[in-house]
């Protein structure tokens, strides 16, 4: 499956105490795979809502030979291990996901991706068990996200060697960034070839005024950019489908090929180590004429497969849907809650968070997140607030009011940030994307505010997200509060460079031990309340999680894993001390508490529980 020498570096086993590393060759002398009557028909179903039951018949047979492919590379030891597996036992209260570049952190003379993994062993060691490696292979654009080769280590980053040493230490998540390639990669350049084999790899057409006007508008659009792009080929011009730019040409899985292709490049992935796959901008990955092209069934049949073809061949190997999408539309990548995604992203919590700590109000908030509803043993919600895109504002949308999206959009602009926009079927613009850092986000330079005022409030929103139901993921320069980057996008650099900006390790190493940097604040503030979050039971995403009402200040949250552990989560949401008063009965009746990050101790008087937390304070209470 893995083109290439065998990786020589010396791995160790895993936090589950699994060997990762995969066979360099195959080993045909052990059983091959055999799929069970039940698995057959599921993937053979799924073929053929996407292609018709006739050609699913005909596809089948390469798709099993892929996987009898991939599953000869896996070693004895995680063929027991993967028969072993308990999918509800997949994520616990100690999985905190750092996401990241490969190259946000350099060091003169070495690999980044050898940076990377030794500022984790010395930064985060206890802390973070899964890292997200954002995209690391060679592209041509969007920082990673125009891919060129998509089996190949970027070589400004590292190797695979480097991946190999990652994977031992932690859990990784890839990107499948599967809806484009890039213009440049040698994909497309055969279609502009003429290669038949490519012929249909891409969605083209012979004229610009290929789509009819009433059909464009109904297409859903993420940019702004024109959704055609013209390329010169051996057969004269042809306009290329290009959702994201013109430099991300996009996929078509209406070809069998680019199917097989892709799913060969998914066992690809495992083999080198994903215990995660992202499935980037998975919502726009099939196109109809006359439809939104976006949501499709045949998207949530592609996604099924993908999660079919896992259960297979890498039961332990989950996937992650990133829809930027409206959240009732986003959390339909859980499917049934067993045949889709196990994680999906919770884009509506940043820009609902954002607007609890610009109002002072949790109201909002708190009436959403009492929806979220168990999805299943197996599926949860990824909580972020930052990420190295920006704050997406679609999420929200049927949330937040056009007025309260209004309001995020002036804050962002008044904080130094900037907006994105995506074209709308009547042909005006609407908000896309916040691109602003979480911390000036929060915080506005020359504001007058303390820088322990600031610090307090940005640590208050990052702990929501830590304390809710489902994993938790940080975006690597948010663990040190990083200030926009406004001179890199002045420059010329896209929007999103304003949170893109790499750092020296030795310089940031030092900022990272001073005591009055807001920098070396945040970064123990951070670190504390990760290390405090993985030891308490309460917080595993399939415990039971109730809002309370306290008030439109605090935010409240019950947390409680019934017979081991029942953790009350409080966050002042303003810039004023609040006192609270809860009766104990609504807690379960415990008159004493402690809390878990200050270890103060707390004891009901008369039924009621007072607790006084400081301007942004944060209190995680447990019965003593």
């Amino acid at each position: 499956m893995v083109d290439g020498p065998a990786s020589t570096a010396t791995l160790e086993p895993n936090r589950h105490g699994e060997l990762l590393a995969h066979l360099p060759e195959p080993d045909y002398t052990r059983p091959l795979l055999t799929l069970s009557a039940e698995h057959r028909q599921r993937i053979v179903d799924l073929l053929g809502l996407m292609y018709g039951p006739p050609e699913a018949e005909r596809i089948f047979p390469e798709l099993e030979r892929l996987l009898r492919v991939y599953y000869a590379h896996k070693p004895q030891a995680l063929v027991e291990a993967d028969a072993a597996f308990t999918p509800a036992e997949r994520f616990s209260e100690r999985d905190v996901v750092l996401i990241t570049y490969g190259d946000l952190l350099t060091t003169p003379g070495r690999p980044p991706l050898q940076v990377l993994a030794s500022f984790l062993r010395r930064f985060m060691h206890g802390a973070i068990n899964t890292v997200h490696m954002l995209p690391f292979f060679p592209y041509s654009s969007d920082r990673g996200f125009s891919i060129v080769d998509y089996e190949e280590v970027d070589p400004r980053l590292g190797s695979w060697d480097d991946i190999a040493v990652l994977a031992a230490e932690f859990r990784l998540m890839f990107d499948g960034v599967f809806n484009h390639a890039s213009s440049r990669s040698r994909w497309f350049q055969q279609f502009l070839n003429g290669h038949p084999g490519y012929h249909d790899f891409f969605v083209a057409f012979t004229t610009k005024d290929a789509i009819d006007p009433d059909y464009l508008r109904l297409i859903l659009r993420p940019r702004t950019s024109d959704l055609l792009t013209p390329f010169h080929t051996i057969n004269g011009t042809r306009f290329v489908w290009t959702t994201f730019s013109p430099d991300q040409v996009d996929l078509n899985f209406r070809s069998p090929r680019v199917l097989l292709r892709v799913v060969e490049i998914l066992l690809a992935y495992v083999q080198r180590g994903a215990d995660v796959v992202r499935l980037d901008a998975v919502t726009y990955i099939w196109r109809e004429l006359g439809t939104s092209c976006a949501h499709l069934r045949e998207t949530h049949a592609l996604v099924q497969l993908f999660r079919a073809i896992l259960d297979v061949a890498a039961p332990r190997v989950a996937l992650i849907t990133e829809t930027n999408v409206p959240h009732v539309d986003n959390i339909s990548y859980f499917g049934n809650g067993v045949d889709e995604a196990q994680l999906v992203y919770n884009f509506a919590l940043p820009p609902l968070v954002l607007h609890t700590f610009h109002t002072g109000s949790c109201e909002t908030l708190a009436r959403w997140a009492a929806s979220l509803t168990p999805i299943s043993e197996t599926a949860n919600y990824f909580n972020f607030l930052s990420s190295h895109d920006g704050v997406g504002l679609l999420g929200a949308r049927g949330i937040l009011t056009d007025e309260e999206v209004a309001g995020l959009v002036d804050r962002t602009i008044a904080h130094g940030g900037f907006v994105s926009y995506r074209s709308i079927g009547d042909g005006t613009q609407s908000p896309y994307e916040l691109n602003i850092t979480w911390y000036s986000a929060l915080n506005r330079e020359g504001s007058g505010e303390s820088q322990e005022l600031q610090v307090a409030r940005f640590l208050a929103a990052r702990a929501i997200a830590l304390a809710l139901r489902g994993v938790p993921g940080i975006y690597l320069p948010t663990l040190f509060g990083a200030k926009n980057d406004t001179e890199a996008v002045l420059a010329g650099a896209e929007k999103r460079s304003i949170n893109r900006r790499t750092y020296d390790e030795a310089s940031l190493m030092r900022l990272l031990d001073d005591r009055e940097c807001w920098v070396g604040q945040v970064a123990r503030g951070m670190r504390r309340l990760i290390r405090r979050r993985i030891e308490q039971p309460a917080f595993h995403p399939n415990a039971g999680q109730e809002v309370l009402e306290l008030g439109p200040e605090v935010f409240a949250l019950l947390r409680d894993r019934p017979g081991v552990q029942r953790l009350l989560a409080l966050t002042n949401v303003t810039a004023t001390q609040v006192r609270v008063q809860i009766p104990v009965e609504r807690l379960g009746g415990a008159r004493l508490w402690r809390d878990v990050l200050s270890r103060a101790r707390y004891q009901a008087d008369e039924g009621v529980l007072s607790i006084a937390l400081r301007p942004y304070g944060v209190v995680w209470i447990t019965m003593v």
